[in-house]
Order: structure tokens, then sequence, then C-alpha cells
């Protein structure tokens, strides 16, 4: 049945007013390797993100948020920084990045830089002075002479595990000492307990704020204090009893090395910084934090009744426990823990993807990935997106002799693609030309997805219907009113469809449909929500939904085909 709506009733408000340029900010994540690149020796490159930041403008983004892309020998690919004011000359120099910082603003986009404080390089400077007991750097890492082991040998002063398998202490012949690592070996754990340190961080957040930044991510944050030495030694972690393999980080339980007391104050300090800057000149500058930790301590680095923390700690409360067979009600379930935990003073943030997880597409399912892009783009407040997931990227098998990435190089050819993380790493689908138009090298640093000739940026753009135009879609509705300062009713029909209204008093509501099941089903909007408008306007919706009508009457009509979700809008006024 057809309802013809007066147009009228489809001009959905305004756009937003009265809100700070991040408070409902589309965040992008640039993985550098993999974005553009420009010189043709196979890696991605400042240039190279300068060159597409118009397209990051045109699909909807307000922030760019680039992984690392400090000087490195590149043992885990950018987080083992050996200088935090160069940049690895893989991506260029600092004119490059003053060319990247500049197209930014021209085009209105803040740049967000990775900041990775809880380890070095072995090859910094920081650490061969330490390692040598120069007088200023001897205590810039956690040291320890060991304790008595069998037949006269020292051993580590505790059972921690490295997150990257084994023990996390490695010995320096040359200092005779072993040094903390929570990481690679590589990559050796400052001491947040010498005030030196502190205060040397805290100067490289200050020199990126000079050249402009808007703000940073903050890498790994809950490791970066451990517990006190007692009696010359580290107390032991307990095990978890979830396994049986004493190498693996999931054999202990991590009291001891994350999530410490002082973790929230480091943080605090941080986020004071930033304050400095922004109220030289009235631009707020950011803190997004990055914590695989439980909810309460993720509240926790929003700060406190006397300390201002991160403006964004991520969500992970998505990411972590949906599944491919999760239900609507499950996804609810996780969308109401974050809403119900979030004080009532800070903005949530959605994330769906990163470089350290499956590819969206491939861990929740090739049928959903407009569903959960619909829902990123039409919660309350700020969302965040990796780079491909808008044009659905999946994740590509690479093969043993390909893996590169440290965490499947240290296991073994029957078990690396339990930890490798290359198959969501690889280069970004442009077009249907040599490497996906990521670069004209004969080899790229990771193997291009073996579908970019059907799925890239140059093909969906030029599609009726597609991830991408959908994604464009959801980020210009997006910037609307009742989308930037409505509120949130959710209701769940069934295990599987999820349905959310938001609403702006004497303005409108907008309706949002999940169908996270596979067959159709009758919305009955009338049977959720109180006054309901049974006569909508469909504004954006799945490839999955075929819908011939642009009005329909959804009390009436069950959604058709084996959908997975609709996204309407209904206004008054």
């Amino acid at each position: 049945m057809k309802i013809f709506v007066p147009l009228l009733s489809f001009l959905l408000a305004g756009l937003t007013t009265g809100l700070d340029w991040w408070e409902h900010g589309n965040f992008y994540q640039v993985y550098p390797r993999s974005f553009k690149d420009s010189d043709g020796d196979g890696i991605g490159d400042l240039d190279g993100v300068t060159e597409k930041l118009k397209y990051l403008k045109d699909i909807g983004m307000d922030g760019v948020w680039l992984s690392p892309i400090f000087s490195s020998p590149m043992a885990d690919f950018g987080y083992d920084i050996s200088n935090f004011r160069e940049i690895q000359t893989e991506y260029g120099d600092l004119d490059a990045f003053q060319r990247l910082s500049d197209k930014c603003k021209q085009l209105g986009l803040h740049l967000i830089l990775d900041f990775v404080p809880n380890h070095t390089s072995d090859q910094h400077e920081y650490f061969k002075k330490s390692v040598q007991k120069d007088e200023t750097y001897k205590d810039f890492y956690v040291w320890h002479p060991g304790v008595d082991g069998p037949n006269n040998t020292k051993v580590p002063p505790s059972n921690w595990i490295s997150v990257f398998r084994g023990s996390s202490w490695e010995w320096n012949e040359e200092r005779q000492e072993f040094y903390l690592h929570q990481f690679l070996k590589e990559q050796p754990d400052l001491n947040y307990r010498n005030p030196a340190v502190v205060e040397e961080m805290k100067n490289v957040l200050r020199y990126w704020l000079d050249r402009g930044v808007s703000g940073f991510r903050i890498d790994a944050v809950p490791y970066l204090f451990e517990s006190n030495e007692i009696d010359g030694r580290y107390r032991n972690e307990p095990e978890s009893r979830t396994t049986d393999d004493p190498e693996n980080p999931s054999y202990l339980v991590h009291t001891q090395t994350m999530d410490q007391p002082e973790t929230y104050d480091m943080i605090y300090q941080w986020r004071a910084v930033l304050d400095e800057y922004s109220k030289t000149d009235n631009r707020t500058r950011i803190m997004m934090t990055e914590g695989y930790t439980s909810l309460p301590k993720i509240i926790e680095f929003f700060g406190n009744a006397t300390a201002n923390g991160a403006q964004i700690p991520f969500n992970f409360e998505v990411i972590s426990n949906v599944k491919k067979n999760s239900t609507g009600a499950d996804f609810a379930t996780y969308v109401k823990r974050w809403l119900d935990a979030k004080p009532a003073n800070r903005r949530s943030n959605w994330v769906l993807g990163n470089h350290d997880n499956n590819r969206l597409g491939s861990r929740l399912g090739e049928n959903k990935i407009d569903l959960y892009n619909i829902a990123l783009q039409t919660l309350p407040d700020i969302a965040v997106t990796y780079y491909g997931e808008e044009i659905g990227m999946l994740d590509q098998w690479i093969p043993w002799n390909e893996t590169v990435d440290p965490a499947a190089c240290r296991s073994d050819e029957a078990s690396y693609t339990a930890y490798s993380r290359d198959p969501a790493r690889t280069p970004m689908q442009w077009d249907s030309g040599k490497n996906a138009g990521f670069s004209k090298a004969a080899k790229t640093w990771l193997p291009v997805a073996d579908n970019y000739k059907t799925l890239n940026v140059k093909v969906q753009d030029r599609a009726r219907k597609s991830h991408l135009k959908i994604f464009k879609k959801l980020t210009k509705y997006r910037k609307r009113q009742i989308l930037t300062e409505g509120d949130i009713d959710i209701k769940v029909s069934g295990e599987n469809l999820l349905v959310y209204k938001r609403k702006v008093d004497k303005v409108g509501y907008v309706v949002v449909a999940l169908n996270f099941g596979t067959e159709a089903v009758a919305l009955g909007l009338s049977s959720l929500f109180d006054q309901a408008d049974q006569r909508m306007q469909v504004v954006v919706s799945s490839n999955r939904v075929s819908t011939p009508d642009k009005y329909v009457q959804f009390d009436i009509e069950a959604c058709e085909d084996d959908n997975y979700l609709f996204y309407v809008v209904s206004a008054y006024g």
C-alpha cells in the first residue's frame, strides 16, 4: 500500500547547533601503510593520505585518526617507536606531515595522532642510554636484577606473561638486568613511576600540539603501570585456569600488570596538557583512549569529580561481545550496558572495527554490513569507522609465507591464523586497476584482497545502490538535529527485531529498525511506541531491502524479502 505523506513531514529539522566539533563527531581510522601509496614503494604514506582527504570529507568525516607514523624499526609496524618527534621514512617526513595537516585544516577535518606511551622501541635513544645506566635515563624503564634461580642463575622477578606470548621479562646482557616488556621484547616498557618519564611524554604531546594536531588516540592504556616491588620482587599473577598453555597471556589473570590505580591519574594529567592548548585558542583538543578492559574501568577514563579524563574512552562493548550469531536482543543488551554505565554528562561513542580485529563483514556477516553501519551512524553521539568498512571490505586470507604480523609470526604455520591481524590490514580498495588503485608497485607490503575488482570505491560510487552510497546517506542525515541531539528509546521485538526511536521534542523523531534474523518480520510500530505515526518515509535501507515504494505503512506491510534492517524516518510539526 502506498501512503502519500506531505513533503513537509520529510524536513527533519536543521543541522545541529551548539555542539563542540567532536561531540557528534564522525571519526575515520586510517592505517597509513594500507591507505594510499604515493611514491610506488608498495607502502602507504602521508602524501597518499593527503591525496585522499577529499574522499574522507565527501563521506562525511569530521576527524582523521592516523595509526602510528613515528620513526620505528617496524617490529610491530609502528607501535615500537624509536623517535617520538620524527616521521617514519617510509611514510614521509615532517614536510609531508605539514602538507597533510594543512590540507586537513583547509577541508575542515581534524587530525588525530596515535600516541603510544606504554613503551618505546629498544632502538630508542632513551633505551640505549638506560642500558648504559646513563644518569638521566637509567630509570626510564622497568629494570630488575632478577632473583636467584638454580645453578647460580638469575630468573625473572615474577611470572608475568607478555601480550605477545612468553615471559614479560627479557635479560639484557650489557646491563646485567631484566627489563619489562608487556608486548614484544623489542618494546621495553617505560617507567611511569619516574617523574622524568612523565614530563618527557607530556613534552611529546606538546610537540605535536604545537604542530597543530587536534588530539590523540592513546594506545594500550591499561598497561601503563605495574604493581610495586615487595621485598625485592614483584607479585606473581594468579592462574586463570582457562588454558593449559603457560606461554599464552590468558594463562594468568592480570591483577599486577593492568588497570593499576595510578593509570587514571596519568590520563587526567594528559588531559590537563590538552586543555592548556584548548584554552589558548578556544579550540578543543581531544583524547581517545584504547583499553580492552572491564566496562567500569573504561568509564573511569572519563574522569572523576575533580579531574577530566578522555572525552572518548573507546566503547568496546559491541566489538568485544557481539558475534556473527548474535541476536537483536544481544546487540541491545550491549548498547544499553554502555548507555547505563556512561555518566550523564559525557558523550557516548561506538566502535565496530579497528586494526586489531577481523573486519566487520567477516566477523559479523557480509549480509549485516549495512545493518551495523546504520547502527553506528544512528546511535547517540560519536562514531568511529575503520578504513574500508564504508565499502564493506572483508578479511583477506594471507598465507604463512606472506604473514608479517608479529602476533602471528611468533606462533607457527599450524596456528598462525588464530593470531594474525594481517587479513584486516590489506590495502584500501580504491578501484579495479593495478593493486586496487592503492599502489603502482610490483608488490605491496600486504597482498591486495582477491575481491578488489568488484568491491572497491569506484564501483560502489557508480552503482545504483551500494554499501558506500548507503554510508554517505547515513552520514548526511546524521548531521540533522534529531540524530545529533535526540534521546533514544530502544525496543526489542522477539529475539531479532531491534527498533529504536531518536526524538527531539517539538521537532520530530527518527525510527531505526534492525532485523538481525534471517526471515522477514512485520514492524508493528504502534505496538512498540505510543503515538507512532504509521506512515513513514524510507530514507535509507540496506542492500538486502528492496522497497519499491518510497512511502509505506509499516504496521500493515511486513518488511520485504530476507532483509536485515530498515532505517526509516518520520517527522511532525
